[in-house]
């Protein structure tokens, strides 16, 4: 494993170092995305639960072909509180995070995370950052709170993702140095006033967007400092294709309705 830009401290999930367990004061769904993460995801739902068992978790499955889904239910017999949605086929992570925003607000959870399923967003950040929401609408887990604080990405990548947050927080306004973080907690509140269902984009430009809509409702953002750390299985989803489309959608953000 490679070194994080400006931190040295990376571990996995559940890794070496002292284990901060969750009991949260509100209920709480954290909801994975997931296209193929077989590979990653019994580990990922092992380290929810050492972290914060007391929480939720529901997988919106894109049709993978890997068995991630029948995983996923297994692992809902194994470890307890793990709902699976099988959509059948890719309809894109925002899609996947408005189903699972609507159900979660349909039954009453009070905090909703969105993470990814490949162990990019390590679990043992869950409790500081649903903690955060106390004070803040979202809290986000940032990359870019502290410095740069990313593991085993290229110059190249790592080039493009700071200047697409500085553009993105340029057009925007917003009051954050990570506006594409998908690892982030809303209050129920925040979602609700918003109103999911007039959430529009897919991809990047989702993750800026339910931010956007939060700042512009007034809700505060806060950041809280993580070390992302690149995959270590599977593909990534995210292509130039799918960052070339959130820049446009951004301006479309700013100019258009709130």
């Amino acid at each position: 494993m490679g070194r994080p830009v400006g931190d040295r401290r990376a571990r996995r999930p559940g890794g070496r170092g002292r284990v901060q367990v969750s009991v949260p004061a509100h209920r709480v769904l954290i909801i994975v995305p997931t296209l193929n993460e077989r590979a990653n995801l019994r580990e990922l739902c092992e380290g929810i639960r050492t972290h914060v068992p007391a929480a939720d978790v529901l997988v919106v499955d894109d049709g993978s072909s890997d068995g991630t889904a029948q995983l996923a239910r297994a692992l809902g017999t194994d470890l307890g509180r793990i709902e699976v949605i099988e959509r059948g086929r890719r309809l894109g992570i925002g899609s996947a995070y408005r189903e699972g925003f609507s159900r979660g607000l349909a039954r009453g959870y009070e905090r909703l995370v969105s993470m990814d399923a490949d162990l990019s967003h390590e679990p043992r950040y869950l409790p500081a950052l649903i903690s955060a929401t106390d004070e803040a609408g979202v809290a986000i887990g940032s990359r870019y709170q502290r410095g740069i604080s990313v593991v085993n990405w290229s110059l190249k990548r790592l080039a493009l993702s700071v200047a697409a947050n500085g553009y993105a927080r340029v057009v925007t306004g917003l009051p954050v140095r990570d506006c594409t973080s998908g690892f982030q907690c809303f209050r129920r509140e925040v979602l609700e006033t918003i109103g999911v269902e007039h959430l529009r984009f897919n991809g990047y430009a989702f993750l800026v967007e339910v931010k956007y809509r939060a700042h512009q409702r007034g809700f505060p953002l806060r950041e809280v400092p993580i070390i992302f750390v690149e995959r270590r299985s599977g593909l990534s989803k995210n292509g130039l294709g799918s960052i070339v489309g959130g820049m446009w959608a951004v301006w479309a953000l700013r100019v258009g309705r709130p």
